[in-house]
């Protein structure tokens, strides 16, 4: 059994590396070969074969069963011809809004597609999209409110109600960059074919308040919960942190407060994760029981034992259902039913056949789910408790058996949490060994009971307790070593990293643990190989409609630009940049140039100051201070770009040539014409970094410097746009190499079709962020100017072709 799940997560596993799908009738008729290999192999073939063909078998089993599910799934999709095109559709909101600054967003089944064209043809919707539906007012906030205090305002629409809407939709296309979130990926896995918006004011009708379906009743239930906390705790700063405990739905949980879960390792516990169910379960378990047994006309119609159990089960199917049946709730209620079962069945189960049970029954209901981060910590989690744990001689007392499993789990996560994350936290153990008993068996039930009656009293008691366990959290967070940043490490590195961890937690006495450490070293001391002397690396980052370049030279590093903010919640500098250097094991920033103040290249520059270490800022303007968060790893050394600055790294050239120091007194001179334009020369080629100048600009370079414009390649000014790029300007830098930084189909229709047939017939090669990912450009001996595409690079099966 164990074997055969293995095999089958594996298959299932390999499936989701492809980069295209495979075609099903080989697998067809591999999968015919290897049952007959299979049942010739129990009579004819050694023991050791034997189950080297239990697992080929699941193996092929997991892999086209995946396969099969994705075929089906990408076959429902929106044709590119309708991308951003008016679509009159009438379906039903499928699941809880999620509240935004400026709206909401929920996923709508759609039933019945009205706009049809001259043919008579009716354009094809996938069945399952993702809308956003655009408020015609921004919620404010209080002026003197507190950072993290939490604004509610219900959502317009409901689950289960019936809408006629018209939209413009468009694919699922995310921003790809090594050690990123393929939002792709996710989309496919949560069956969403398709996201956009609703159109206008006349672009919605309500037909229906309700339509019956298990699932929209579920989601209803979750909606009117997860609405009573919000209102009960109205302006409570961890309103949105009880919503996620009760509802699932972490959304409304602040920015900061999510970094404190993260460098505290507890980020597990602020969501319906299995622990909570295992407990919640528990202690249900122990109730029923303890009033069972003192009813005798009650045990007469059922053991104790059986009525607990049952009712220890319903609590848990209950409880999952309210978080969405996320993975780690899917894996924690099917090895809670199969513990279940034995028991009232009277029969010992193995923990491993638990496990094993768990795992094929959920990559055979989502195949995706061995994508999820969750699906491998969660399982992690349990097989380490297991290994350390079962079959083990002797037990001491609980408290020391508490602290073994927290420093087997903390051990044995290592190689995960350093692969999927990039850090992990140190302090994790002290604080899961207090917040996890709070959290799980004080402020989860607590909230669940406040939520259900109407007692707003029992929701302020939990929402005070999570306020006193965020104090001690908050101090651990702030303490300088409370997380340890890592590079990405190579495969070859992990896997040592894994059998490192079965060493070391081998039990007492085994000879040689120890040896068990030599195993992590790789994995902690092996890093990217950075460039030479004289040689440099260069990443322009995928940031949508925005710019963020990352320059490494031997010893130095140089990020241009932040990118763009998307919310209060998320921005490029969070999402994209950080995980970037994190990954990249650029653990400091030796300088960061803002090249000028608009929000698709600063936005991200408060999550970068906030989270990593920079020596010196330089800018265009003054920098407001949002951008400067009030707890910096280092406060940097504030400078205005000139022309005339330069300096030297490794022996690479930086060069500052514009804007000079008369234009900052050039009142009518426009945020665009101020950008900092820098030049980067190394011994193998150079790169123009232009930000966001338009012809005004041009032409002064172009009359102060004009041959200092000259480039191997050219990051294209303004995105492309008819403002800038001028003849004139195209010619005098000559790049042989030309990168439109530019968002999937954003509404500027970045770049110009005009812009960019005026590079490829100066002689360039044009590369587009939108389409191709992250590009990483080498100025190396080895391969002079070598363009790499992520998208390329890292293809897969979902992915579109451009």
């Amino acid at each position: 059994m164990i074997l055969f799940a293995l095999g089958f997560v594996f298959g299932a596993f390999l499936l989701q590396q492809q980069a295209q799908l495979p075609a099903l009738g080989a697998g067809y008729l591999l999968a015919a070969s290897l049952i007959c290999l299979f049942n010739f192999s129990r009579f004819k073939l050694h023991f050791a074969l034997h189950k080297a063909c239990i697992f080929a078998f699941a193996a092929l089993f997991g892999f086209f069963w995946a396969a099969l599910f994705a075929t089906t799934r990408l076959s429902d999709e929106l044709p590119k011809d309708w991308e951003q095109k008016s679509i009159d559709v009438i379906g039903v909101v499928a699941t809880l809004p999620e509240v935004t600054e400026r709206g909401e967003r929920f996923k709508f089944d759609v039933e019945k597609i009205l706009t049809s064209r001259a043919n008579g043809l009716n354009p094809k919707v996938p069945a399952h999209i993702s809308l956003n539906f655009y408020r015609d007012f921004v919620s404010q906030q209080p002026e003197n409110a507190p950072s993290k205090t939490n604004f509610f305002h219900a959502a317009r629409l409901k689950v289960g109600q019936r809408w006629q809407f018209t939209v413009r939709l468009k694919r699922p296309h995310s921003t790809y960059n090594p050690h990123g979130f393929d939002f792709e990926a996710w989309a496919l896995a949560e069956n969403i074919r398709a996201n956009g918006t609703i159109k206008g004011k006349s672009g919605y009708k309500k037909l229906q308040n309700f339509v019956w379906r298990p699932t929209y009743f579920i989601e209803h239930c979750r909606e009117n919960i997860g609405n009573r906390i919000s209102q009960a705790l109205a302006n409570k700063p961890y309103a949105g942190v009880l919503r996620a405990l009760v509802v699932g739905d972490d959304s409304q949980i602040a920015v900061q407060d999510w970094n404190v879960y993260l460098r505290t390792g507890t980020s597990h516990l602020m969501s319906i994760s299995g622990l909570h169910i295992t407990m919640l379960a528990g202690l249900a378990f122990a109730c029923i029981a303890f009033v069972w047994r003192r009813a005798p006309s009650l045990v007469l119609r059922m053991p104790t034992r059986q009525a607990a159990t049952i009712g220890g089960m319903l609590v848990a199917i209950i409880y999952a259902c309210l978080a969405g049946l996320s993975v780690p709730t899917q894996r924690t209620l099917f090895m809670l039913m199969a513990f279940a079962a034995a028991l009232l069945l009277g029969k010992k189960v193995p923990i491993s056949r638990v496990l094993a049970i768990a795992l094929i029954v959920v990559v055979l209901i989502d195949p995706w789910a061995v994508s999820a981060p969750g699906f491998w910590l969660s399982f992690g989690a349990i097989a380490i408790i297991a290994y350390v744990s079962v079959s083990r001689i002797g037990t001491g007392h609980w408290l020391f058996e508490t602290i073994n499993t927290q420093w087997a789990v903390t051990i044995g996560m290592l190689p995960m949490l350093i692969l999927m994350f990039g850090q992990t936290s140190i302090v994790s153990p002290i604080a899961n060994a207090f917040a996890i008993p709070v959290i799980s068996l004080l402020v989860v039930p607590l909230a669940i009971l406040g939520a259900i009656l109407p007692l707003d009293f029992i929701l302020s008691l939990a929402h005070w307790l999570m306020s006193m366990c965020m104090h001690g959290l908050t101090w651990l967070a702030a303490t300088p070593m409370a997380a340890w940043s890592q590079a990405a490490a190579p495969v070859w590195a992990i896997i040592l990293a894994v059998f490192g961890v079965l060493w070391l937690l081998l039990p007492r006495g085994f000879p040689q643990r120890w040896l068990g450490l030599i195993l992590l070293l790789p994995m902690l001391v092996v890093h990217p190989q950075r460039p030479n002397n004289g040689e440099m690396k260069v990443a322009v980052l995928d940031v949508g409609q925005g710019l963020s370049v990352v320059i490494q030279t031997k010893n130095h590093t140089l990020l241009y630009d932040a990118g763009s903010s998307y919310s209060s919640q998320s921005d490029a500098g969070s999402k994209i940049i950080v995980p970037f250097l994190r990954g990249e094991g650029i653990a400091k920033l030796d300088g960061f140039v803002i090249s000028h103040n608009d929000l698709d290249h600063s936005g991200g520059a408060a999550s970068v100051l906030a989270q990593v270490p920079v020596y010196w800022l330089a800018s265009s303007f003054v920098l407001p201070e949002s951008m400067l968060p009030q707890t910096l790893p280092k406060m940097p050394q504030q400078l205005h770009c000139a022309a005339g600055q330069k300096w030297v790294w490794d022996k690479v050239i930086f060069e500052v040539l514009y804007p000079s120091l008369l234009s900052y007194a050039n009142l009518d001179l426009s945020d665009n014409n101020r950008s900092c334009v820098i030049k980067v020369t190394s011994q193998y080629g150079s790169i123009l970094l232009t930000g966001d100048i338009e012809k005004e600009a041009e032409a002064t370079l172009l009359g102060a410097n004009k041959e200092e414009l000259r480039s191997d390649t050219l990051v294209a000014p303004h995105h492309g746009s008819k403002t800038s790029s001028t003849v004139d300007f195209v010619q005098a830098v000559g790049a042989k190499h030309t990168i439109f930084t530019v968002g999937y189909l954003n509404r500027f229709k970045h770049p110009k079709p005009d812009i960019e047939k005026r590079y490829e017939e100066s002689g360039a090669f044009t590369y587009r962020s939108d389409y191709q990912g992250e590009l990483e450009i080498e100025f190396t001996k080895a391969s002079p100017i070598d363009i790499k595409s992520w998208r390329e690079l890292q293809r897969k099966y979902w992915h579109d072709q451009y």
